[in-house]
């Protein structure tokens, strides 16, 4: 009996779905469905909209070592090689031993580095000279530069105020400092370019003169020699508080050695420089004792009557009408012999070379 029920019970399922077939259903063709989407077409434009690294810029120091000329800024990017041989080809500049750390200096002081995560490498950040807030982010300023003119002014007094208390060794290292700085130095304006070439000369005046008067407090043994640097001193072009000071040296040394002509002659001259009166007084007694006897006890390489640079390897007087060959840097002046050295003046470049000139600043490039 159940069995039959069963069968009965399925064969009315079944005639009833054919009865019913298009009453009963899952309403499906009542909905209101958009219409089919291409889905090959979808999946690609998925793949084509997916993250793209974007390429590498180019870093900001090889941005500022293609767009400048000047050796300091060169140095600031990082391109050493290209600093040096600016600086070889405009000074003349072979011997680079004494500009070593300021080339550090001058990298270090345009690059600063943030770190954000200690597993992630440090960010390098350029340091630009005179960026504000209103800079154009596209546009880069050139480094920034630790060494500036206003600085050589501050050490040029200092050697001045060492060189008045007789601290030689000291000013020599001031004003020598001085010299090796200036090639890394930048200025804006044609009229400080022209300062910083007369510092130049002012600078290396004062290390001739300094180098001679050590070299004459080392020369006990040799009274000559000793009267011919303290002589060739005060030839060096001097302030009038300094200059006074060579003459008063001089003339004592010439006048202990019975040379009573030629100290008679700085007498004179420090007369004519309006000392104090202590000086004076001193250089008064030294001309009435020459007045008695106007002669020399020995023969110095030396006529104040003949004008003359001092070489400033040999220490020896070049008269006019004598040759020479200068350093193209600083213009110390040797004797020809001396050419192909590097200068013993500012110890950088090679004496004789031929340099095209300082180019300290962007007004001279335009």
């Amino acid at each position: 009996m159940e069995n039959r029920d069963i069968e009965d019970i399925l064969a009315a399922a079944e005639g009833g779905e054919e009865d019913n077939d298009e009453e009963v259903g899952w309403g499906l063709e009542d909905l209101d469905l958009p219409p089919e989407l291409d889905t090959p077409k979808a999946s690609t434009n998925a793949r084509s909209s997916g993250f793209v690294t974007p390429p590498q810029g180019m870093p900001v120091s090889q941005i500022w070592s293609q767009k400048s000329s000047l050796a300091a800024e060169q140095a600031a990017a990082g391109s050493f090689d290209t600093a040096m041989r600016l600086l070889h080809r405009q000074l003349g500049i072979k011997n680079f031993t004494p500009l070593k750390s300021m080339f550090l200096d001058l990298f270090n002081g345009s690059h600063s580095y943030l770190r954000a995560f200690s597993s992630s490498p440090v960010v390098p950040l350029a340091i630009e000279r005179g960026w504000s807030e209103s800079s154009s982010p596209n546009v880069r300023d050139p480094p920034a530069l630790v060494y500036d003119f206003s600085q050589l002014d501050e050490k040029l007094k200092s050697g001045y105020k060492a060189t008045t208390s007789g601290k030689f060794t000291e000013a020599l290292r001031l004003f020598l400092s001085i010299l090796h700085t200036i090639p890394l130095v930048v200025v804006e304006t044609r009229r400080e370019v022209d300062e910083v070439k007369e510092l130049i000369v002012i600078v290396k005046e004062y290390v001739l003169g300094l180098q001679m008067e050590l070299k004459r407090r080392e020369m006990k043994d040799d009274p000559v020699r000793q009267q011919e640097l303290a002589a060739y001193f005060t030839h060096c072009n001097l302030q009038t508080p300094h200059l006074r000071l060579a003459l008063l040296s001089a003339m004592g040394v010439c006048y202990k050695a019975k040379n009573l002509a030629t100290a008679y002659n700085f007498a004179e001259r420090l007369l004519e420089s309006k000392p104090a009166e202590n000086q004076a007084k001193m250089a008064k007694q030294v001309k009435q004792a020459a007045d008695r006897n106007m002669t020399d006890a020995t023969k110095l390489n030396y006529d104040f009557r003949n004008p003359f640079v001092i070489c400033g390897s040999t220490y020896v007087p070049i008269y006019k009408g004598q040759k020479d060959v200068s350093c193209p840097y600083c213009t110390a002046r040797f004797v020809p012999s001396q050419e192909g050295n590097i200068c013993t003046v500012c110890d950088l470049a090679v004496i004789g070379a031929d340099a095209s000139g300082l180019l300290c600043s962007p007004s001279q490039v335009r």
